[in-house]
């Protein structure tokens, strides 16, 4: 069973009172929320907008901010620029008069609303009707400042609207790299599995659009397990990041190199007119990979073992293109490591012995 909170109920006199504390799971995320609150010092530092058409208002609007302790306040009296100058500064805040000749607020806002679609609007609006401020909440203000202006009213206003802000802005980040890191092996950078799949299904979708094929190339290093045996797991961590950047440094640009467990790469080519277009790729990651690696003052060597799988030719599927290059793998760790191996059915009937391409170690 799993409950949100824990209730006590304390009865000091005849009337029991009932009062819900914060299970440790909930007050592990109040105190998450906590850590990504705004400083005092990040408030001050905001980027502010003030847009009014009249201009002794945007003079007091900017004496207050001055006097508060904003140091990134700027202005406009045409609401035009906002929109533009909004997606060039991206600002924290925007105090936006509602009341403007040609263009007024409520337009402004439509305007940045496509601007911030699906996140956070920071206006502010400001006007002196009443029967305008929900009018302004409506329209995606997130909240308003009454004309004239109450020096603690806007001081507060701004600070709580700040605050939020900053605070969906930091969580914001936060999401996207968590959603990163999600995606992404934490020790080479590279694309894990799960991104992997999404990037063949992609490859294989417009590789049936241009009538072209694709391959998978599926990498096992050889020797690495004796080498983190022999020296350590730091050791066999350093030479996976090289691994990793020799891998990406010898591939296509718009090609994807994936780690996908803790010896075995990904490589994923697009637009190949044949199993030959592989092929030569391959020849040249068994050389890359089989140069030495200095690693704390030790050089250290390895090999690599290759399988491919040719797409629509083996598989037409992303999870079965995986297997058939996995197979492939198998048969080039089996045939005595350190070489390339593809499918059955790309062999030379007459020459059985061309399945393997292979390049002795030094």
């Amino acid at each position: 069973m799993c409950r949100a909170a824990l209730s006590v109920t304390c009865a000091p006199s005849g009337n029991a009172a009932r009062y819900d504390l914060p299970t440790r799971s909930a007050r592990s995320r109040i105190a998450q929320i906590e850590n990504f609150m705004p400083s005092r010092d990040e408030i001050l530092n905001a980027k502010i907008l003030v847009v009014d058409d009249n201009a002794d208002n945007i003079e007091l609007m900017l004496e207050i901010l001055s006097d508060a302790g904003y140091s990134d306040v700027n202005s406009t009296m045409l609401p035009e620029q906002v929109c533009p100058l909004h997606r060039q500064h991206c600002y924290d805040l925007i105090l936006l008069d509602l009341q403007m000749p040609e263009l007024n607020g409520f337009q402004v806002m439509k305007g940045l609303k496509e601007i911030e679609q699906g996140g956070y609007l920071p206006v502010l609006a400001l006007t002196a009707q009443p029967s305008f401020k929900i009018a302004a909440l409506e329209a995606g203000a997130r909240d308003f400042i009454s004309k004239p202006f109450d020096l603690l009213e806007v001081h507060k206003r701004i600070h709580n609207m700040l605050e939020v802000r900053l605070l969906y802005k930091e969580l914001a980040q936060y999401s996207k790299q968590q959603q990163e890191l999600a995606l992404h092996d934490p020790l080479t950078g590279l694309p894990n599995r799960r991104l992997l799949e999404d990037r063949i299904a992609t490859t294989l979708q417009h590789a049936a659009r241009q009538q072209h094929k694709a391959a998978v190339m599926y990498l096992d290093l050889d020797g690495f397990k004796t080498i983190n045996d022999t020296h350590g797991h730091a050791y066999g961590d350093d030479i996976l990041k090289m691994v990793a950047q020799r891998l990406v440094s010898s591939s296509r640009r718009e090609d994807t190199v994936a780690r996908v467990g803790g010896d075995e790469f990904v490589i994923v080519m697009g637009d190949i007119a044949s199993l030959n277009d592989a092929k030569e790729p391959a020849a040249k990651l068994i050389e890359v990979i089989a140069a030495p690696y200095l690693v704390n003052g030790l050089n250290l060597q390895l090999s690599t073992s290759i399988g491919i799988g040719i797409y629509p030719d083996d598989a037409s599927d992303v999870n079965a293109l995986i297997a058939v290059a996995d197979g492939a793998l198998y048969e080039a760790k089996r045939s005595g490591k350190n070489r390339c191996c593809w499918a059955p059915a790309h062999d030379d009937p007459d020459a059985q012995a061309a399945r393997k391409l292979t390049s002795s170690v030094a």
